[in-house]
Order: structure tokens, then C-alpha cells, then sequence
């Protein structure tokens, strides 16, 4: 009787509140992966978020009168939203465009991010309280807390915005690079955009 309830009302219920979050947080990143254009890698995760939803959609289906399992499912959702959204963040993948409108002199702020290795475009503007200058780089996104420190450091009062970019093709980046240029664990990159 004992084994009966403890499986039926905390197994179980947590058994598909482990395999929500699996399944949603590989249908966060397929998302990500989509947005980003990777093609090869998105309909991988698509596989094994579906198959993973299957099996635990069967199972809250094959216990419906159970309040726990639809606790476990609902939340195993929030939480996996949670932590695919912790693992992108951790993976920094993909590239940004950091755009900067200063009304003050730019020389230090240009100078230190070329410094850095970052391609830097810059181009007089006029804003809507005089003559302003328009610094454009694109970066990868696990450099962006150094560049946006820069921004702060140069230039506090500068507007900046920040965002994704798609594709690049070719410019000038510093020699390191996140999890996802670098390859996991050393390993090459396998899923190329392109290839």
C-alpha cells in the first residue's frame, strides 16, 4: 500500500516534473537555434523535445486523476523555461550589434575598443538636440558585458542598444570566443551555418 502511494503521488509526479524540464528546455534552445539559423542543429532537439513530451504526455493521460502529476507537468514547464534560458545565457551564442549614439567626444571610447580587437564603425549624425556620433560594433555575445563596461567607462551618459544579429560575414573580432565558436569541450564546431 505504502509503495502504491509513494509511487503514484511523489514518483511519478516527479518523474515528469524532471522530464518537462528536459523536454522544455530542449524546445527553449531549438527556439533559439531557429531564430539563430541552425538548421541542422534545431530538428535534432525538435526529435528528443517531442519524443521526451510523448512519453509524458502518456503518462499524465494514463493518471488523469492524479493533482500531482499535473502539478509535476505544469511545474516542470515553468522551470524548464527557466533553465533553457540559463543554459543560452551560459552558452553565449551568436553574434550582437552594439549601436551607441554619444553627443560627447568618442576618440577614448573607439580607441579602447579597437584596442580590445573589436571592429569599430563610426559615423557623424545628428540627433535631435544637436550633432552626435553613431559607433556601431559587432560582437560576439559573450563579450558583450566587456563592451557595454567600456561604453559605461567612456562615456556614461552615452544611449546604446543592443541586438541579435542573424548572420555576419566577415569583420574583426578578439581572438577568444564563446562555448559555441570555440566548439563544446574543445571539440570543433559541427553544425556549421552554411555547410
Amino acid at each position: 500500500m505504502w509503495d502504491a502511494w509513494w509511487f503514484t503521488y511523489l514518483l511519478l509526479p516527479g518523474l515528469i516534473f524532471a522530464a518537462r524540464i528536459c523536454d522544455v528546455t530542449i524546445g527553449t534552445l531549438r527556439i533559439i537555434m531557429v531564430g539563430r539559423g541552425r538548421k541542422y542543429l534545431a530538428p535534432v532537439l525538435g526529435f528528443f523535445e517531442i519524443l521526451i513530451w510523448i512519453v509524458v504526455i502518456g503518462k499524465v493521460m494514463e493518471n488523469l486523476g492524479n493533482i500531482m502529476c499535473y502539478l509535476g507537468y505544469a511545474g516542470g514547464f515553468a522551470t524548464g523555461n527557466l533553465v533553457g534560458i540559463v543554459i543560452e545565457e551560459k552558452l553565449a551564442m551568436g553574434m550582437l550589434v552594439v549601436r551607441v549614439i554619444t553627443r560627447k567626444e568618442s576618440n577614448e571610447l573607439v580607441a579602447g575598443l579597437r584596442e580590445s580587437g573589436y571592429g569599430v564603425t563610426r559615423v557623424p549624425a545628428k540627433g535631435g538636440q544637436g550633432p552626435v556620433e553613431l559607433i556601431y560594433t559587432v560582437i560576439r555575445r559573450s563579450d558583450m558585458e566587456d563592451v557595454i563596461g567600456m561604453v559605461e567607462k567612456f562615456n556614461p551618459q552615452a544611449f546604446y542598444s543592443v541586438e541579435d544579429v542573424r548572420a555576419v560575414s566577415k569583420g574583426v573580432f578578439p581572438a577568444h570566443g564563446s562555448i559555441y565558436e570555440r566548439g563544446i569541450f574543445g571539440f570543433p564546431r559541427i553544425f556549421r551555418k552554411g555547410k
